[in-house]
């Protein structure tokens, strides 16, 4: 039977959840004779090779619960993608420390460095476990229905979107706003949701799953302000032209070599110039890109995601002490029938690790909106929505 000690680090990206996987992983490990003592990486693999570590052990679970109810990465995270020397220090100090469980919140980049340490554990022949706990606003992991994280994003998504389309109905113009997604448009599209009458915004969706044209984007703007004398715009990040150059690339890269593309607003800034290009200067056109504030938004929480963002958690402990010591990732899989319910499992890591997943077809409408599948697909998780009114709905005097 494996026994030791166990480490568990957060990586990447923080969410408003992320903190409740690593309490749920906790508190399960504390129920675990096979687990001796929980050491908490600061800054994940960068906190392990530095020995910087909390002792876990200390706290009361009312204080766990403090902290799983607060937002981002409370024990801090790191982009770091470790090479051979710095897997070789990890194993030094988890040998030093009798470390025999590793787990590690973070998405697919997070879940490749898992998936290096766990093949180097093979290879050095040491006795060890390696759960990667799944973690990502963008939603884009192999093998999952979602990811923790996801669903609380594209709430606070939503409710800026159906707050800044009162804004834009109230004082009219062109608005653009700029949503977190490198590759998959999921984010961007639970903007979709903001919509509760018939000419809400946003009016027009731009994903990264379909290559964006210039003209095309500026002809369905002049569109929609002449419907309805305003126009509201979702636009991912990511999205990019038939050649697959990004349209809002910097020269900024990370340590992943990912080209940074939410470090400024130049997206929006772009989009808007273009639109007062072609359309007219004088038209209002305004552009604000939400960037890190999608991701840890205080009191902006789905109680799906929370609930689930625990029990993701728990279950990497449970299967890491079942017996057989696999190395893997715990996904979500959504049950099939009308009322909403998942269950917990594990995957190889390889099967999460580095690739990502786009936002499938079938919840694509054309070149700039959702389809009905998706709103299908996203509401269960992220819960009820306000249903504002306006004077409008009211008769007239």
């Amino acid at each position: 039977m494996l026994k030791g000690k166990m480490v568990i680090g957060q990586s990447g990206g923080p969410t408003a959840v992320i903190n409740q996987s690593l309490v749920g992983a906790v508190l399960a490990a504390r129920k675990q004779e096979a687990i001796t003592g929980i050491l908490g990486a600061r800054h994940g693999i960068k906190g392990i090779m530095e020995e910087k570590f909390i002792d876990l052990t200390t706290q009361s679970e009312a204080q766990l619960e403090e902290v799983a109810h607060t937002p981002a990465a409370a024990l801090g995270s790191v982009r770091l993608k470790p090479g051979k020397a710095e897997c070789e220090k990890v194993f030094e100090v988890f040998r030093k420390n009798d470390v025999r469980f590793f787990f590690y919140i973070g998405g697919n980049d997070s879940a490749e460095t898992a998936h290096i340490i766990a093949e180097m554990a093979k290879e050095a022949n040491y006795d060890f476990c390696t759960v990667h706990i799944p973690k990502t606003i963008d939603n884009d992991l192999k093998v999952t229905d979602h990811c923790p994280g996801f669903a609380s994003a594209a709430r606070f998504v939503a409710l800026a979107f159906m707050g800044d389309d009162r804004d834009n109905r109230a004082l009219s113009g062109v608005k653009i706003n700029v949503v977190m997604g490198r590759h998959a448009g999921f984010l961007t599209a639970a903007s979709a949701l903001a919509r509760q009458n018939e000419g809400d915004g946003p009016h027009l969706i731009y994903l990264p799953e379909r290559d964006f044209d210039v003209e095309a984007f500026v002809g369905d703007v002049d569109r929609v302000f002449t419907q309805h004398g305003r126009c509201l715009v979702a636009v991912s990040e990511g999205i990019h032209d038939s050649a697959g150059n990004a349209i809002g690339a910097t020269k900024e890269v990370d340590s992943h070599g990912n080209v940074q593309l939410s470090g400024s607003g130049a997206l929006g800034d772009r989009l808007a110039a273009m639109v007062k290009e072609r359309l007219g200067s004088k038209l209002r056109v305004r552009a604000d890109t939400f960037g890190y504030l999608q991701r840890s938004f205080a009191d902006c929480v789905s109680e799906v995601d929370a609930r689930e963002a625990r029990e993701v958690g728990r279950t990497a402990v449970r299967v890491a002490t079942a017996g057989d010591r696999p190395h893997g990732s715990i996904v979500m899989l959504r049950d099939a029938g009308e009322d909403y319910s998942v269950r917990f499992e594990a995957t190889e890591l390889k099967n999460v690790a580095k690739a990502t997943r786009d936002l499938p077809d079938a919840y694509l409408a054309g070149a700039n909106d959702v389809a009905p599948a998706f709103l299908d697909y996203v509401r269960p998780l992220v819960g009820t929505m306000p249903a504002p009114t306006r004077l409008s709905d009211f008769p007239v005097a």
